[in-house]
């Protein structure tokens, strides 16, 4: 009995430019020479198969580029401060919606009880965890809420056990 033939699998555009990324990531980290990389780009884009492809990364540790990338670090942490500021400018404008109502019933009804503490403040707390999470993270670290194989966010300085948080 012989064993089956692996079909062959043209390759496309897509598989094409994920291959080049990842050559690109290889360079960038040290594993590959200009005059190889440029070498195995032109072969990247020339190549017809999968199987072509596979073969001009085959020697590379993907798996580390893809994790140790340090442009990929740099715009996770950028993202994450986006996020922390447009938090903030979320929170300013709710705050200055609640302030303007509650001075328009103060002036229009009498009604002068400081209502607009408890939104500010509730928000304010979600504001303020959030932004110190993202600064608690250091380059090159991962968040303690994005280690996989927890079930929800472990915050900084408490341990999660089954059913229960403990804190250092």
């Amino acid at each position: 009995m012989t064993a089956p033939i692996a079909p062959v699998v043209r390759a496309g555009d897509r598989e094409r430019e994920k291959t080049a990324d990842q050559l690109g990531q290889a360079l960038a980290q040290g594993y590959l020479e200009m005059t190889e990389y440029e070498t195995r780009l032109q072969a990247a884009f020339s190549a017809h198969t999968t199987a072509d492809l596979r073969l001009l990364v085959a020697d590379l540790p993907l798996a580390q580029l893809r994790r140790n990338d340090p442009r990929r670090q740099a715009a996770r942490r950028k993202a994450a401060r986006r996020g922390v500021q447009i938090h903030l400018a979320a929170y300013l404008t709710m705050v200055f919606i609640v302030l303007t109502v509650w001075l328009a019933v103060g002036l229009t009804a009498g009604a002068w009880y400081f209502w607009p503490i408890w939104p500010i403040l509730g928000a304010g707390i979600g504001v303020v965890s959030h932004a110190l999470t993202v600064r608690s993270v250091q380059p090159g670290s991962r968040s303690a809420s994005m280690q996989v194989g927890h079930a929800g966010p472990v915050w900084p300085g408490c341990s999660s056990g089954v059913g229960r948080l403990s804190w250092h």
